[in-house]
């Protein structure tokens, strides 16, 4: 089912899109809609929403039908009861999310964007959804079987969370529940750009919706990752995505230093193209114009 949501704060980011809710099988998506021409659905990452896309849908949908949308757990998605094998927050029930919202909206076959966990979730989705997917773009991520085995030490004090938000509940939850502004600031803004690539109205999206249930839900897709996607990932064995891929990232980040992000993803998909940005994380916020133009050129050669 598909519901107008004419509460949707977020809808002053996006001029002339439409909000809806769209009821799946397992929780309730928030997503925005609108420009013209093929559907591209657009993914977000840790600690944000589809608001993270606000720089960019304007120059996007004049070419593409974009649908933002919040992953379940963030933003106003719904945050379903967990489990002991943290499998409501696998990326492959996030990724069922994703194509049965695509599916009411009316898009059986769709263009891919997404940054950092939205980019896990889009690789769980090519590969259990293939006929889904023309192509795609992940923005500063390499796939998460391959980054937790080879972890360094200079990884793991960049990307601490990794670690620390997969401890049991309710301990990061309560810690990041006694001041939750002061974390999304400090966190977000330890990257090379520091907070300025967030606009105030986004911070303000994103610190409206940082609320108790985001926070555990968050945490929750973090020890999915550590767990139960890392299990999906040893059962594809040698499976590749076999969807054209082209992956994004950050000169001035943590992933390019860390890893060799096309190594990795030659090892998960078929057919990898790539490149470093001249930026740190948040790229589609820090650098807008060449993430727009990097997505509208790889999606038109297909």
């Amino acid at each position: 089912m598909l519901v107008p949501a004419s509460d949707a704060p977020s809808l002053a980011l996006f001029p002339g899109f439409r909000a809806f809710d769209a009821r799946t099988s397992g929780a309730v998506i928030r997503c925005v809609v609108g420009g013209d021409g093929p559907p591209l659905l657009l993914l977000h990452g840790y600690p944000q929403t589809h608001a993270m896309w606000h720089k960019v849908a304007g120059r996007l949908a004049r070419r593409f039908t974009l649908v933002c949308a919040d992953l379940r757990g963030y933003g106003d998605s719904g945050k379903p009861p967990t489990d002991a094998a943290h499998a409501p927050y696998s990326k492959r029930a996030m990724a069922l999310d994703m194509v049965e919202t695509m599916g009411l909206l009316g898009f059986d076959r769709f263009f891919l964007g997404a940054h950092d966990r939205g980019a896990r979730v889009s690789h769980r989705l090519m590969l259990d959804h293939p006929g889904r997917v023309e192509r795609a773009v992940l923005l500063d991520i390499a796939p998460t079987r391959e980054m937790y085995a080879e972890t360094s030490a200079e990884f793991a004090q960049a990307y601490w969370h990794w670690f620390w938000l997969t401890q049991p509940a309710p301990m990061p939850e309560r810690l990041i529940g006694a001041d939750p502004e002061y974390f999304w600031r400090w966190k977000c803004g330890k990257g090379s750009a520091g907070l300025a690539p967030f606009t105030p109205a986004a911070l303000g999206e994103y610190l409206r919706c940082w609320t108790p249930g985001t926070i555990h839900a968050s945490c929750e897709d973090y020890r999915a990752a550590a767990s139960i996607d890392i299990r999906h990932d040893e059962e594809d064995g040698d499976r590749k995505a076999e969807q054209p891929l082209l992956v994004l990232w950050g000169a001035q980040g943590v992933i390019g230093r860390c890893f060799d992000p096309l190594a990795l993803w030659r090892r998960r998909a078929e057919d990898v193209r790539g490149h470093a940005l001249a930026g740190g994380h948040y790229l589609a916020e820090e650098l807008p114009d060449e993430v727009a133009d990097a997505m509208a050129g790889f999606f038109a050669a297909g």
